[in-house]
């Protein structure tokens, strides 16, 4: 089993290229399976859930040729409609599959998805959205089917703006006879990318970024090239890694304007911020305690609140971290009270009482944005600390201990 080893108790400073969304990745390769052909895709990160997705596409009949970071899938000889259990249960986000599957062959097959332990995530909506535009969906003995003769447009109406639901529905009514409307529609910028690379196929949509996406089916889409968006989450990681360490860093490749939950909280905790077109740079001041609530985009991010919760056990005074999105999302909480921190959780509230320094422990990474938490919280503390299952950290972080050594971090993994 590989794990970090973290000398604590050092300033970031530098510069750092943030790598594509692995939030945007993973619907656009599965999107490539609407049409047959090859579609390029570049700025493709090096990670395990995107290993996963590669397999899976691969298994279904795809050809995929890596060149660096760009990515060749060549769906042509796809025509299997069926995801293997063992597959499924790698990731979360296998999910999006059904609405390119059912799109292009009227039919899907698969059971429910594994990842992340980090609460219920029903795909209740999924399956809703598919139901609406003409799928017959049957579930039992853990595994879904889904089939339509045709598939037609339809008012999609969801009761929680789920991202991946969203996308789902956006792909599957993209081959749909007639209009789909999508309304509360999930929001964040990873579906706007999702519909840019589906318009360059031949897609009719527009509206991604509100919370009502218009489609207008069509007949057939052909292979896009496309350039994934940077990844909001390990931008928002970096920046508060700057502050928790008292560094100095900049972030590039990067959308500011995306970014403004995190780095409206990073201000307001005490931190100095200058940006530009494509960077943000960001450095440490006095460290006070905030209050945060999770919510969808435009709100503050799910997936940074481990990364947060842990800047905020060394900022002076009390901070309140309420999450809810997901229920079971505080488990990084033991582990940084092995390390000092004082924090009280109450159902889905943290109350952290902030301490003057952190110190070195040996802890294990329970999920991926936990685990991220825990590399900052090593960063920051006195002494060493090694970090175990880091598999989990790298299922979403491209290389972040040779990008946190290049900032002047003392971490190796073993």
């Amino acid at each position: 089993m590989e794990k970090f080893i973290v000398k604590g108790e050092v300033q970031l400073c530098g510069n750092v290229r943030i790598s594509g969304a692995k939030n945007a990745t993973l619907p656009i390769m599965a999107a490539t399976l609407l049409c047959s052909g090859i579609s390029v895709i570049h700025d493709v990160p090096y990670l395990r859930d995107i290993q996963a997705m590669q397999d899976i596409l691969i298994l279904l009949g795809a050809k995929i040729r890596r060149q660096g970071h760009t990515m060749l899938i060549d769906t042509s000889n796809v025509s299997k409609v069926e995801i293997p259990e063992h597959l499924m249960r790698e990731m979360r986000a296998s999910v999006f599959l059904m609405g390119p599957l059912l799109g292009r062959f009227r039919k899907v097959r698969l059971s429910y998805p594994g990842g992340c332990a980090i609460g219920p995530r029903p795909i209740n909506l999924h399956i809703k959205a598919l139901e609406k535009i003409g799928a017959i969906v049957d579930e039992s003995f853990g595994f879904i089917d889904a089939e339509a003769k045709e598939l037609t447009g339809g008012e999609i109406n969801f009761d929680f703006p789920s991202v991946g639901a969203t996308e789902n529905a956006m792909m599957a009514a993209a081959l749909a006879k007639g209009t789909t409307i999508i309304r509360n529609a999930a929001r964040e910028p990873e579906i706007a990318d999702l519909q840019a690379i589906l318009n360059k196929m031949g897609a009719r949509i527009n509206g991604a970024g509100t919370d009502t996406i218009r489609v207008d089916g069509v007949a057939r889409l052909v292979p896009a090239e496309h350039t994934v968006m940077f990844d909001r989450i390990e931008a928002g990681t970096f920046l508060t890694a700057g502050v928790m360490t008292r560094g100095d860093i900049v972030v590039e490749n990067v959308v500011p304007e995306y970014l403004f939950s995190i780095t409206d909280k990073l201000q307001d905790i005490g931190a100095k911020i200058i940006t530009g077109k494509d960077y943000i740079r960001i450095k440490a001041g006095e460290l006070r305690g905030v209050d945060i609530k999770t919510l969808p985009y435009p709100g503050f991010p799910t997936d940074l609140q481990a990364p947060m919760l842990s800047l905020v056990t060394i900022a002076k005074g009390t901070s309140i971290i309420t999450e809810t999105i997901f229920e079971n999302r505080f488990k990084h909480v033991d582990e940084l009270t092995r390390m000092g921190a004082k924090i009280k959780v109450e159902g889905r509230t943290a109350i952290i009482r902030g301490v003057e320094k952190l110190t070195g422990a040996i802890v294990a990474a329970p999920d991926l944005r936990a685990g991220s938490a825990l590399v900052l919280a090593a960063l920051a503390a006195e002494g060493t600390s090694e970090i175990e299952q880091v598999y989990h950290i790298e299922r979403g972080y491209e290389n972040i201990d040779k990008k946190m050594q290049a900032l002047g971090a003392n971490i190796v993994k073993l």
